[in-house]
């Protein structure tokens, strides 16, 4: 099992209809990336949550700063 980090970047703010500022993530979503254990599961939830953040704008930040958030927990950024 692979320790993918979650897409959160520690903004957790939900103003965007529900969908946190900083990640795009609804409080449901955020819960169900915590319960898949298998890394195939978890890439595919980022590989839907980057299309999420594309159809809703304003997320270009997002890469960035999860790719940070990878490297400072040792783990190869999955994008």
């Amino acid at each position: 099992m692979s320790k993918i980090p979650s897409p959160c970047i520690d903004v957790c703010k939900f103003k965007r209809e529900g969908h946190c500022i900083g990640c795009s993530m609804t409080k449901a979503q955020k819960s169900m990336f915590k319960k898949l254990k298998k890394e195939t599961h978890q890439r595919a939830f980022l590989d839907l949550l980057m299309h999420q953040q594309n159809d809703l704008g304003k997320y270009r930040h997002w890469p960035d700063a999860y790719r940070k958030r990878c490297e400072k927990k040792g783990v190869k950024p999955p994008l």
